[in-house]
């Protein structure tokens, strides 16, 4: 498939889910043939550089994404000082199926298949709407997540799923091994060597932005 080169500008969008309004930034690259939901982990935003690095790569291979803030406004501002919305899974799972219900509607989106990428917690939020929405999501890629929380919703997420974690990151590692062991879709696990949890070592984010490219380029197109 060919690899874009030009940059994509974002639009901003506003999701209403169940009365709370998210704030989005959704790209679309001339001939985009599938959509990437970004649901972000713990204490981050659609602002996170790391998830832009990866969104700019998925552009170059024409899928359009949709970077997603699972908190309001208000709840930010409670959420740095309580962290009572960062753990709440339930709640942002419900927030991702939100952002997938959107964009099956919205006009732009509404032809592409969804795919979902997850980081941190995100990445239980994005299984749990993958669980919920099996016709609608075609893929899910986990960035260092924690897709342990999803629990019971491993065990009927139907989209293929790829988990990847970072090879210094000895927790995280098994507790993603004991996920994957649960998920009876078509999964990956892919370890980057030298990688903390962050993926912020040379080249390892390059790495698990070419792993999510040829993840949902080949699912979702």
């Amino acid at each position: 498939m060919a690899v874009q080169s030009e940059s994509v500008t974002p639009v901003p969008v506003r999701i209403d889910a169940a009365g709370a309004m998210l704030n989005g930034d959704l790209s679309l690259p001339a001939d985009a043939v599938g959509l990437v939901v970004f649901a972000h982990g713990s204490g981050s935003s659609r602002h996170s550089s790391r998830n832009r690095v990866v969104a700019d790569a998925l552009q170059r291979g024409r899928l359009a994404t949709l970077m997603l803030d699972l908190l309001t406004e208000h709840e930010e501002r409670v959420d740095v000082i309580t962290a009572e919305f960062r753990f709440d899974i339930p709640m942002l799972g419900e927030r991702v199926m939100a952002a997938v219900d959107w964009a099956r509607t919205a006009p732009p989106t509404a032809s592409m298949t969804v795919g979902l990428f997850g980081a941190s917690t995100g990445a239980a939020a994005a299984l749990i709407a993958a669980a919920e929405r099996p016709a609608a999501v075609g893929a899910v890629v986990s960035r260092g997540g924690r897709p342990d929380l999803a629990e019971d919703a491993l065990e009927r997420v139907a989209a293929p799923t790829l988990l990847i974690v970072g090879g210094r990151d000895d927790v995280v590692i098994q507790l993603n091994r004991e996920a994957y062991a649960r998920l009876r879709s078509e999964k990956e696990i892919e370890i980057v060597p030298g990688a903390t949890h962050l993926f912020e070592e040379p080249g390892t984010l390059d790495e698990v932005s070419r792993l999510a490219r040829d993840w949902f380029v080949k699912r979702l197109t």
